[in-house]
Protein backbone atom coordinates (compact mmCIF):
# COMPACT_ATOMS: atom_id res chain seq x y z
CA UNK A 1 0.00 0.00 0.00
CA UNK A 2 2.75 2.13 0.49
CA UNK A 3 4.33 1.60 -2.19
CA UNK A 4 1.25 2.39 -4.41
CA UNK A 5 0.76 5.35 -2.57
CA UNK A 6 4.70 6.79 -3.32
CA UNK A 7 4.34 5.73 -6.98
CA UNK A 8 1.15 7.51 -7.04
CA UNK A 9 2.62 10.44 -5.71
CA UNK A 10 5.75 10.54 -8.14
CA UNK A 11 3.24 10.25 -11.00
CA UNK A 12 1.19 13.28 -10.32
CA UNK A 13 4.13 15.06 -9.76
CA UNK A 14 5.41 14.26 -13.12
CA UNK A 15 1.70 14.62 -14.83
CA UNK A 16 1.55 18.48 -12.78
CA UNK A 17 5.24 19.00 -14.27
CA UNK A 18 3.99 17.87 -17.62
CA UNK A 19 1.09 20.13 -17.42
CA UNK A 20 3.45 23.10 -16.65
CA UNK A 21 5.72 22.58 -19.12
CA UNK A 22 2.92 22.36 -21.55
CA UNK A 23 1.39 25.79 -20.88
CA UNK A 24 5.01 27.27 -20.77
CA UNK A 25 5.12 25.61 -24.73
CA UNK A 26 1.50 26.97 -25.45
CA UNK A 27 2.51 30.72 -24.53
CA UNK A 28 5.38 30.39 -26.80
CA UNK A 29 3.77 29.11 -29.88
CA UNK A 30 0.23 30.54 -29.77
CA UNK A 31 -0.80 34.15 -30.04
CA UNK A 32 -1.14 36.24 -27.01
CA UNK A 33 -4.44 37.08 -27.37
CA UNK A 34 -5.34 33.47 -28.23
CA UNK A 35 -8.83 32.28 -26.49
CA UNK A 36 -7.16 29.02 -24.88
CA UNK A 37 -5.09 31.96 -22.20
CA UNK A 38 -8.38 33.76 -20.95
CA UNK A 39 -9.96 30.08 -20.13
CA UNK A 40 -6.60 29.17 -19.01
CA UNK A 41 -5.88 32.14 -16.62
CA UNK A 42 -9.02 32.37 -15.51
CA UNK A 43 -10.01 28.72 -15.20
CA UNK A 44 -6.98 28.64 -12.78
CA UNK A 45 -8.07 31.37 -10.70
CA UNK A 46 -11.56 29.75 -10.13
CA UNK A 47 -10.39 26.73 -9.69
CA UNK A 48 -8.76 27.93 -6.62
CA UNK A 49 -11.61 29.61 -5.34
CA UNK A 50 -14.35 26.45 -5.99
CA UNK A 51 -11.31 24.05 -3.98
CA UNK A 52 -11.17 26.63 -1.05
CA UNK A 53 -15.21 26.53 -0.96
CA UNK A 54 -14.96 22.28 -1.36
CA UNK A 55 -12.84 22.40 1.61
CA UNK A 56 -15.79 24.31 3.78
CA UNK A 57 -18.75 23.02 1.61
CA UNK A 58 -18.23 19.98 0.96
CA UNK A 59 -15.54 18.22 3.61
CA UNK A 60 -16.58 20.30 6.91
CA UNK A 61 -20.20 20.16 5.79
CA UNK A 62 -20.61 24.02 5.97
CA UNK A 63 -22.48 26.14 3.99
CA UNK A 64 -21.20 29.46 3.45
CA UNK A 65 -22.09 31.86 0.47
CA UNK A 66 -19.51 34.88 1.49
CA UNK A 67 -16.43 33.09 -1.11
CA UNK A 68 -17.42 36.38 -3.02
CA UNK A 69 -16.98 38.91 -0.13
CA UNK A 70 -13.86 37.45 0.98
CA UNK A 71 -12.44 37.52 -3.01
CA UNK A 72 -13.39 40.89 -2.56
CA UNK A 73 -11.43 41.86 0.41
CA UNK A 74 -8.26 39.76 -0.94
CA UNK A 75 -8.61 41.81 -4.80
CA UNK A 76 -8.23 45.17 -2.66
CA UNK A 77 -5.79 44.19 -0.27
CA UNK A 78 -3.72 43.15 -3.52
CA UNK A 79 -4.31 46.52 -5.40
CA UNK A 80 -4.12 48.92 -2.90
CA UNK A 81 -0.66 47.63 -1.78
CA UNK A 82 1.05 47.30 -5.12
CA UNK A 83 0.27 50.25 -7.06
CA UNK A 84 3.15 52.24 -7.60
CA UNK A 85 4.00 54.76 -5.61
CA UNK A 86 4.05 57.32 -9.00
CA UNK A 87 0.74 56.44 -10.32
CA UNK A 88 -1.04 56.45 -6.61
CA UNK A 89 -1.79 60.26 -7.71
CA UNK A 90 -3.66 59.31 -11.20
CA UNK A 91 -5.27 56.26 -9.22
CA UNK A 92 -6.89 58.08 -6.04
CA UNK A 93 -7.40 61.47 -8.19
CA UNK A 94 -10.35 62.09 -6.03
CA UNK A 95 -8.72 61.86 -2.74
CA UNK A 96 -5.09 63.56 -2.89
CA UNK A 97 -3.25 60.65 -4.13
CA UNK A 98 -4.71 58.06 -1.41
CA UNK A 99 -3.35 57.67 2.20
CA UNK A 100 -1.23 54.76 1.21
CA UNK A 101 2.47 56.35 0.09
CA UNK A 102 3.94 52.35 -0.53
CA UNK A 103 3.79 49.88 -2.68
CA UNK A 104 4.90 46.13 -1.28
CA UNK A 105 6.51 43.00 -3.94
CA UNK A 106 3.82 41.01 -5.43
CA UNK A 107 3.83 37.63 -3.30
CA UNK A 108 3.91 39.35 0.06
CA UNK A 109 1.22 41.53 -1.28
CA UNK A 110 -0.96 37.52 -2.53
CA UNK A 111 -0.39 36.48 1.31
CA UNK A 112 -1.28 39.93 3.17
CA UNK A 113 -4.12 39.38 0.58
CA UNK A 114 -5.61 35.88 1.86
CA UNK A 115 -4.17 37.00 5.72
CA UNK A 116 -6.60 40.24 5.26
CA UNK A 117 -9.57 37.65 4.40
CA UNK A 118 -8.88 35.30 7.04
CA UNK A 119 -8.75 37.71 9.69
CA UNK A 120 -12.47 38.89 8.43
CA UNK A 121 -13.43 35.45 8.24
CA UNK A 122 -12.28 35.03 11.71
CA UNK A 123 -14.16 38.23 13.09
CA UNK A 124 -17.55 36.90 11.42
CA UNK A 125 -17.31 33.25 12.49
CA UNK A 126 -17.46 33.46 15.64
CA UNK A 127 -20.99 34.29 15.77
CA UNK A 128 -21.80 33.10 12.38
CA UNK A 129 -20.42 29.29 12.60
CA UNK A 130 -22.66 28.63 15.54
CA UNK A 131 -25.48 28.81 12.69
CA UNK A 132 -26.47 25.69 10.53
CA UNK A 133 -27.52 24.92 7.08
CA UNK A 134 -29.15 27.40 5.62
CA UNK A 135 -29.34 29.83 8.37
CA UNK A 136 -25.46 30.19 7.63
CA UNK A 137 -25.79 30.42 4.05
CA UNK A 138 -27.70 33.35 4.24
CA UNK A 139 -25.73 34.99 7.12
CA UNK A 140 -22.48 34.61 4.90
CA UNK A 141 -24.07 35.78 2.32
CA UNK A 142 -25.73 38.94 4.09
CA UNK A 143 -21.86 39.32 4.97
CA UNK A 144 -20.48 39.41 1.48
CA UNK A 145 -23.12 42.05 0.46
CA UNK A 146 -21.84 44.18 3.50
CA UNK A 147 -18.56 44.35 2.73
CA UNK A 148 -19.53 45.34 -0.57
CA UNK A 149 -20.99 47.73 0.07
CA UNK A 150 -18.90 49.32 3.06
CA UNK A 151 -15.55 49.23 0.21
CA UNK A 152 -17.51 51.64 -1.78
CA UNK A 153 -18.05 53.94 0.97
CA UNK A 154 -16.89 57.68 -0.39
CA UNK A 155 -15.46 58.01 3.57
CA UNK A 156 -13.07 55.10 2.71
CA UNK A 157 -12.27 56.39 -0.28
CA UNK A 158 -8.40 57.27 0.46
CA UNK A 159 -7.90 53.70 0.96
CA UNK A 160 -10.04 52.09 -1.22
CA UNK A 161 -11.19 54.75 -3.55
CA UNK A 162 -14.84 54.84 -3.18
CA UNK A 163 -16.61 53.75 -6.01
CA UNK A 164 -13.77 54.74 -8.40
CA UNK A 165 -11.80 51.44 -10.14
CA UNK A 166 -8.10 50.51 -8.71
CA UNK A 167 -5.80 50.30 -11.46
CA UNK A 168 -2.24 50.43 -12.56
CA UNK A 169 -1.43 47.59 -9.97
CA UNK A 170 0.87 44.82 -11.40
CA UNK A 171 -1.05 42.07 -13.83
CA UNK A 172 -0.07 38.91 -15.03
CA UNK A 173 1.75 40.65 -18.20
CA UNK A 174 3.89 42.13 -15.81
CA UNK A 175 5.72 38.35 -15.21
CA UNK A 176 6.71 38.49 -19.08
CA UNK A 177 9.91 38.35 -19.44
CA UNK A 178 11.49 41.54 -22.04
CA UNK A 179 14.62 42.84 -23.37
CA UNK A 180 16.13 46.70 -23.39
CA UNK A 181 13.13 47.73 -25.65
CA UNK A 182 10.55 46.62 -24.09
CA UNK A 183 9.43 43.39 -26.64
CA UNK A 184 8.48 40.14 -24.75
CA UNK A 185 11.00 37.60 -25.03
CA UNK A 186 9.41 34.90 -22.85
CA UNK A 187 5.54 34.95 -22.08
CA UNK A 188 5.04 33.64 -18.03
CA UNK A 189 1.14 35.07 -17.95
CA UNK A 190 -0.56 31.87 -17.92
CA UNK A 191 2.10 29.84 -16.34
CA UNK A 192 3.06 32.43 -13.66
CA UNK A 193 -0.87 31.69 -12.02
CA UNK A 194 -0.54 27.70 -12.84
CA UNK A 195 2.52 27.48 -10.54
CA UNK A 196 0.87 29.75 -8.16
CA UNK A 197 -2.59 27.83 -7.42
CA UNK A 198 -0.88 25.01 -8.00
CA UNK A 199 1.04 25.33 -4.90
CA UNK A 200 -1.99 26.51 -3.03
CA UNK A 201 -4.02 23.43 -3.82
CA UNK A 202 -1.14 21.19 -2.71
CA UNK A 203 -1.51 22.69 0.57
CA UNK A 204 -5.23 22.40 0.88
CA UNK A 205 -4.71 18.72 -0.80
CA UNK A 206 -2.15 18.11 2.53
CA UNK A 207 -4.35 19.89 4.80
CA UNK A 208 -7.15 17.44 4.09
CA UNK A 209 -5.03 14.30 4.49
CA UNK A 210 -3.96 15.26 7.59
CA UNK A 211 -5.65 14.55 10.68
CA UNK A 212 -7.53 18.01 10.37
CA UNK A 213 -8.62 17.29 7.42
CA UNK A 214 -9.99 13.99 8.96
CA UNK A 215 -11.58 15.81 11.82
CA UNK A 216 -13.45 18.02 9.30
CA UNK A 217 -14.38 14.93 7.39
CA UNK A 218 -16.08 13.85 10.79
CA UNK A 219 -17.79 17.19 11.55
CA UNK A 220 -19.40 16.69 8.01
CA UNK A 221 -20.63 13.09 8.43
CA UNK A 222 -21.96 13.11 12.14
CA UNK A 223 -21.55 16.02 14.41
CA UNK A 224 -23.06 14.33 17.56
CA UNK A 225 -20.66 11.54 16.78
CA UNK A 226 -18.07 13.83 15.92
CA UNK A 227 -18.18 15.52 19.63
CA UNK A 228 -18.12 12.45 21.21
CA UNK A 229 -15.14 11.49 19.98
CA UNK A 230 -13.12 14.49 21.38
CA UNK A 231 -13.31 17.06 18.17
CA UNK A 232 -13.39 20.53 18.99
CA UNK A 233 -16.32 21.22 16.60
CA UNK A 234 -16.35 25.25 17.19
CA UNK A 235 -12.60 25.21 16.93
CA UNK A 236 -12.33 22.83 13.80
CA UNK A 237 -15.00 24.55 11.90
CA UNK A 238 -13.56 28.30 12.50
CA UNK A 239 -10.17 26.40 11.32
CA UNK A 240 -11.93 25.64 8.46
CA UNK A 241 -13.60 28.99 7.73
CA UNK A 242 -10.57 31.18 8.20
CA UNK A 243 -7.97 28.66 5.52
CA UNK A 244 -10.94 28.55 3.21
CA UNK A 245 -11.44 32.38 3.21
CA UNK A 246 -7.33 32.95 3.28
CA UNK A 247 -7.79 30.79 -0.46
CA UNK A 248 -10.50 32.98 -1.52
CA UNK A 249 -8.48 35.98 -0.74
CA UNK A 250 -5.29 34.64 -2.67
CA UNK A 251 -8.09 33.77 -5.60
CA UNK A 252 -9.44 36.70 -5.52
CA UNK A 253 -6.01 39.31 -5.72
CA UNK A 254 -5.23 36.61 -8.76
CA UNK A 255 -8.71 37.32 -10.20
CA UNK A 256 -7.67 41.40 -9.90
CA UNK A 257 -4.52 40.54 -11.90
CA UNK A 258 -6.25 38.84 -14.50
CA UNK A 259 -8.79 41.18 -14.74
CA UNK A 260 -6.44 44.59 -14.44
CA UNK A 261 -8.94 46.33 -12.92
CA UNK A 262 -10.65 46.39 -9.08
CA UNK A 263 -13.99 47.62 -8.36
CA UNK A 264 -16.38 46.37 -5.75
CA UNK A 265 -19.37 46.39 -7.89
CA UNK A 266 -18.33 43.25 -9.69
CA UNK A 267 -17.69 40.84 -6.67
CA UNK A 268 -21.87 40.48 -6.68
CA UNK A 269 -23.07 37.46 -4.90
CA UNK A 270 -23.55 36.03 -8.73
CA UNK A 271 -19.94 35.36 -8.22
CA UNK A 272 -20.36 33.18 -5.49
CA UNK A 273 -23.23 31.07 -7.11
CA UNK A 274 -20.61 30.67 -10.06
CA UNK A 275 -18.52 29.12 -7.79
CA UNK A 276 -20.83 26.85 -6.01
CA UNK A 277 -21.91 25.56 -9.66
CA UNK A 278 -18.45 24.41 -10.56
CA UNK A 279 -18.55 22.73 -7.38
CA UNK A 280 -21.24 21.03 -7.52
CA UNK A 281 -20.56 20.04 -11.30
CA UNK A 282 -17.12 18.73 -9.91
CA UNK A 283 -18.33 16.72 -7.53
CA UNK A 284 -18.80 17.87 -3.66
CA UNK A 285 -16.34 16.38 -1.89
CA UNK A 286 -13.27 16.33 -4.80
CA UNK A 287 -10.49 18.36 -5.42
CA UNK A 288 -9.51 17.31 -8.46
CA UNK A 289 -13.50 17.63 -9.65
CA UNK A 290 -13.55 21.06 -8.84
CA UNK A 291 -10.60 22.15 -10.71
CA UNK A 292 -12.07 19.79 -13.85
CA UNK A 293 -15.26 21.35 -13.06
CA UNK A 294 -13.84 25.15 -13.42
CA UNK A 295 -12.38 24.70 -16.32
CA UNK A 296 -15.06 23.50 -18.20
CA UNK A 297 -17.30 25.74 -16.87
CA UNK A 298 -14.86 28.92 -18.18
CA UNK A 299 -14.70 27.40 -21.69
CA UNK A 300 -18.10 26.74 -22.03
CA UNK A 301 -18.99 30.07 -20.49
CA UNK A 302 -16.16 32.10 -22.52
CA UNK A 303 -15.60 30.44 -25.32
CA UNK A 304 -17.56 27.46 -26.80
CA UNK A 305 -20.75 29.00 -26.54
CA UNK A 306 -20.12 32.71 -27.10
CA UNK A 307 -21.44 31.95 -30.84
CA UNK A 308 -24.47 31.65 -29.49
CA UNK A 309 -24.79 35.41 -28.72
CA UNK A 310 -23.60 36.36 -32.00
CA UNK A 311 -25.76 34.67 -34.33
CA UNK A 312 -23.25 31.72 -35.42
CA UNK A 313 -22.92 28.93 -33.99
CA UNK A 314 -21.04 25.27 -35.42
CA UNK A 315 -20.97 26.98 -38.65
CA UNK A 316 -24.64 27.75 -38.37
CA UNK A 317 -25.89 31.24 -39.24
CA UNK A 318 -28.86 31.79 -37.78
CA UNK A 319 -29.08 35.31 -36.14
CA UNK A 320 -32.98 34.88 -35.48
CA UNK A 321 -32.30 31.99 -32.94
CA UNK A 322 -28.92 32.94 -32.02
CA UNK A 323 -28.46 36.10 -30.19
CA UNK A 324 -27.72 37.83 -27.43
CA UNK A 325 -28.74 36.10 -24.09
CA UNK A 326 -28.92 32.52 -25.67
CA UNK A 327 -26.13 31.05 -24.91
CA UNK A 328 -27.15 31.41 -21.19
CA UNK A 329 -30.63 29.29 -21.88
CA UNK A 330 -28.24 26.78 -23.60
CA UNK A 331 -25.78 26.58 -20.66
CA UNK A 332 -28.70 26.15 -18.16
CA UNK A 333 -29.47 23.21 -19.70
CA UNK A 334 -26.06 22.07 -19.87
CA UNK A 335 -26.15 22.44 -16.13
CA UNK A 336 -29.73 20.56 -15.90
CA UNK A 337 -28.86 17.54 -17.74
CA UNK A 338 -25.49 17.29 -15.25
CA UNK A 339 -27.20 17.51 -12.49
CA UNK A 340 -30.29 14.92 -13.60
CA UNK A 341 -27.14 12.29 -14.57
CA UNK A 342 -24.34 12.78 -12.85
CA UNK A 343 -26.06 13.50 -9.17
CA UNK A 344 -22.56 13.69 -6.99
CA UNK A 345 -21.22 15.58 -10.06
CA UNK A 346 -18.45 14.69 -12.69
CA UNK A 347 -16.46 13.14 -10.07
CA UNK A 348 -18.66 12.30 -7.15
CA UNK A 349 -16.30 12.36 -4.05
CA UNK A 350 -13.39 10.86 -6.60
CA UNK A 351 -9.94 12.13 -6.90
CA UNK A 352 -8.25 11.95 -9.94
CA UNK A 353 -5.62 9.04 -9.47
CA UNK A 354 -2.34 9.14 -11.53
CA UNK A 355 -1.33 5.67 -10.92
CA UNK A 356 -5.27 5.05 -12.44
CA UNK A 357 -4.42 6.77 -15.39
CA UNK A 358 -1.68 4.68 -15.63
CA UNK A 359 -3.15 1.51 -15.54
CA UNK A 360 -5.72 2.52 -17.73
CA UNK A 361 -3.47 2.99 -20.30
CA UNK A 362 -1.49 -0.85 -19.70
CA UNK A 363 -5.07 -2.30 -19.93
CA UNK A 364 -4.76 -0.38 -23.66
CA UNK A 365 -1.37 -0.82 -24.49
CA UNK A 366 -1.91 -4.35 -23.25
CA UNK A 367 -5.66 -5.19 -25.10
CA UNK A 368 -4.04 -3.52 -28.23
CA UNK A 369 -1.15 -6.29 -27.93
CA UNK A 370 -2.56 -9.12 -27.36
CA UNK A 371 -5.14 -8.21 -30.53
CA UNK A 372 -1.83 -7.98 -32.25
CA UNK A 373 -0.59 -11.52 -31.40
CA UNK A 374 -4.03 -12.42 -32.87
Amino acid sequence: MKTNNKKNSLLTIFILIGVFVLVFVLEQILPANAMLFTVLQKGVIYALVAVSMNLLNGFTGLFSLGQAGFMLIGAYCYGIFTIPVLERASVYQYFDGGIIKFALPVPIALILAGLAAAVFAALIGIPVLRLKSDYLAIATLGFAEIIRAIFQWDKLGPVTNGSNLLRKFPSFNDFNITDANGAVIIRMSTLVPFIIVGICVLIIVLLINSSYGRAFKAIRDDEVAAEAMGINLFKHKEMSFVISSFFAGVGGALLAMYQMTIQASAFKSNMTYEILLVVVIGGIGSVTGSCIGSFLFIACSEWWLRGLDSGTFLGINAPVIFRSGFRKVVFAVIIMAIVLFYRKGLMGENEFSAYGIRNFFLRIFNKKKGEAKK
